[in-house]
């Protein structure tokens, strides 16, 4: 009789631990930190195919978004993949005016120098301002990417999260380039 309370208490436990920790999980991955693979080139060269990321949930609570930052965000509701995360740079913020033409970027008419751009995009647009709890935002992989050029600029309140850390694979693992 002792021997089967025993178990049972100790079944009860691993229960409760299992319980306790899935519930933990779930709550550290909804509100502080989540990962992403990222399955288009969109990104390239700063971020490769099927990279796999760590988005952080919570610094945006405590700090502005800033240009130069990526991160996810739902896309536009009537964008072909909407429902899912979409990761893109931060380029234009609030109040300013972004344009783009003659293969470079400018933001209120000086020219932003980047390092970490694919190739020099191969369109024009704007000028345009960035309206207030909005941002403008661009893939790395300028031709090649559905972005704020393509849709216009990003609501606030569709950003997930910044990208925190590359964690797979393994040997290109640690922050992003800005």
């Amino acid at each position: 009789m002792l021997d089967r309370r025993k178990t049972a208490w100790f079944i009860f436990d691993v229960f409760q631990v299992l319980v306790f920790a899935s519930a933990f999980s779930l709550g550290i991955r909804a509100a502080v930190a989540d990962a992403r693979v990222v399955p288009t080139g969109s990104m390239l060269p700063t971020i490769q195919l099927q990279d796999r990321l760590v988005v952080d949930k919570i610094s945006y609570k405590f700090s502005k978004v800033k240009r130069g930052d990526v991160i996810v965000f739902l896309p536009p509701a009537d964008e072909e993949q909407s429902g899912t995360d979409w990761v893109k740079r931060v380029i234009g913020l609030p109040g300013e005016t972004v344009e783009v033409r003659d293969g470079k970027v400018f933001i209120n008419k000086k020219e932003l120098i980047e390092s970490y751009e694919l190739e020099k995009p191969n369109y024009k647009y704007g000028p345009s301002v960035v309206p207030d709890g909005s941002y403008f935002v661009l893939g790395d992989n300028r031709n090649n990417s559905r972005d704020s050029h393509y849709w216009g600029e990003l609501p606030s309140q569709n950003i997930v999260g910044k990208v925190f850390v590359r964690y797979w694979p393994f040997d290109r693992f640690g922050t992003l380039a800005k």
